[in-house]
């Protein structure tokens, strides 16, 4: 017997709900705009992915990930414990992240791609991990951190830890 499972079916294991993976709707980020924001994210979700294509700011801003809860969201601005680093061939740099998850990058105009890793480790409580490389080749950003809402989870907000615009590239979510 064989049974095709896509996104929007669930299967039933040992009482215990096996869901696909979500994707969202890639945004374009050489807008201009301070932030985008992936609503209607479901209270069922435990890992959210947010994907980084040749994404840059401005200036030399990092890339931050909000949480937000509610149907018309609130962003928590505040709460999370973390921080995050930027490698090169011969420098180190680091900043601690409170207003958001962060990729730390300290150059204006620096193009970057990779993941940042959201998930539920109980209640409201979340953690993340992200990774990325600039497009130079010769960075590699680190971040992580944890935050604890004060309600479910239903919208992820990415933005900067400045009041830099976004100016290339693009991004999207997953959830599962």
């Amino acid at each position: 017997m064989t049974t095709t499972i896509d996104g929007s079916n669930s299967v039933t294991i040992n009482s215990g709900a096996i869901l696909g993976i979500t994707s969202g709707t890639v945004k374009d980020t050489s807008t201009g705009a301070t932030s985008y924001d992936f609503t209607g994210i479901p209270s069922w979700v435990k890992r959210i992915t947010v994907m980084l294509n040749t994404v840059s700011l401005s200036a030399a801003s990092s890339i931050l990930v909000q949480l937000g809860t509610g149907s018309t969201p609130t962003y928590a601005t505040s709460g999370y414990v973390g921080g995050g680093a930027r490698f090169g061939a011969s420098s180190v740099s680091s900043a601690t992240f409170t207003t958001g998850f962060g990729l730390y990058n300290s150059t204006a105009a620096a193009s970057v791609n990779g993941n940042i890793i959201i998930t539920n480790l109980s209640g409201n409580i979340w953690t993340a991990s992200g990774v990325c490389g600039e497009n130079s080749g010769e960075f590699v950003c680190i971040g992580g951190g944890s935050v604890t809402l004060g309600a479910v989870l239903t919208a992820v907000r990415i933005t900067s830890n400045g009041a830099d615009t976004f100016d290339l590239g693009s991004i999207n979510i997953l959830y599962e």
